[in-house]
């Protein structure tokens, strides 16, 4: 098997060392490719200008991450594509659960420099009894679930399939509108496609339970920004954890960074020690399940080119 991949170091180690019959190259991120041969997968990284040049010498994409709303639309042409899928769940949910606690604790405001006021007294909030509304409840979604209600919360979750929840002890909600009302806690896990587009905008705003807090680990996309400036300056959404923006990178003098109820991250809530572990692993898996003979739509993380994840 011919390996090509945009992913040198470690990664590259790694697929070389599944079976003496791998042949890896690596393959530059832009720039001419019209050198490098036909093989049998590319290892790509979204972030590269001569991702489709290199995807049009392979059958299979396999993408070095979760997210393809990246991708160019031709990449799916006559080849199959698979992502990471559900590699960044846990590290993100626990980011997740950081900025709850965060928000129903008051840090860092508790933290104190100086005598305080009063010692010993305050009003904090908690996390037991507090309902977490869940948009997308894939694997990132399902993995804040399962900690949300470790902490004594009720989750209700929106999924873009009928059926039952994934997560034990979880509800399901039968539509956004009817999820708003409801959440204390209101968290984007959905992918970003044409559907999701803007999903939470003016019209959802007017539906959020007062005070809620928001907080967005998918992708900027999702969230209409003007509308959640107003919905923050009229007191709807009492502050907006928001790890992912449109655009990113976020521009210097953007409103987001100065507004005291926006606690900003410049998308890191994948970061995790394991993480890249975790995807090298996957990425091996899919080699050797494809070498043993699986057919390439039953590999793991295949992408629905019409869902878009």
């Amino acid at each position: 098997m011919r390996v090509l991949t945009q992913m040198g170091g470690g990664i590259a180690d790694a697929l070389a060392a599944i079976d003496p019959s791998v042949e890896v190259m690596v393959v530059p991120l832009e720039g001419d490719v019209s050198d490098v041969p036909d093989a049998d997968v590319l290892v790509a990284s979204h972030k590269s200008a001569a991702i489709l040049d290199l995807a049009r010498k392979v059958p299979w994409v396999q993408v070095f991450g979760t997210g393809v709303d990246g991708l160019p639309a031709e990449i799916y042409d006559g080849r199959v594509v698979t992502c990471a899928r559900g590699a960044g769940a846990v590290p993100i949910s626990e980011f997740v659960l950081a900025t709850m606690l965060a928000f129903e604790k008051q840090l860092p405001d508790t933290w104190i420099h100086e005598p305080p006021r009063h010692w010993g007294w305050t009003q904090l909030g908690g996390l037991a009894g507090r309902t977490v509304g869940i948009v997308g409840m894939g694997g990132i979604g399902s993995a804040v679930a399962v900690r949300a209600l470790a902490f004594g919360c009720d989750v209700v979750g929106l999924r873009r399939r009928t059926g039952p929840s994934p997560v034990d002890g979880a509800r399901t909600a039968a539509s956004l509108a009817d999820l708003l009302p409801e959440a204390d806690h209101l968290v984007i896990a959905a992918p970003a496609t044409a559907a999701t587009r803007h999903l939470v905008d003016a019209a959802a705003f007017e539906r959020v339970k007062p005070g809620v807090h928001l907080v967005n680990i998918a992708r900027g996309t999702l969230v209409d920004q003007d509308a959640l400036r107003v919905a923050l300056d009229d007191g709807r959404v009492a502050v907006a954890s928001l790890d992912v923006v449109e655009p990113e990178p976020l521009p210097a003098g953007h409103w987001l960074y100065d507004h005291p109820k926006v606690r900003l991250s410049a998308h890191v809530s994948w970061s995790s020690p394991w993480l890249t572990e975790r995807m090298v692993s996957q990425v091996c898996d899919n080699v050797r399940s494809r070498m043993a003979g699986t057919p390439l739509p039953e590999l793991f993380g295949v992408v629905d080119p019409a869902a878009g994840y």
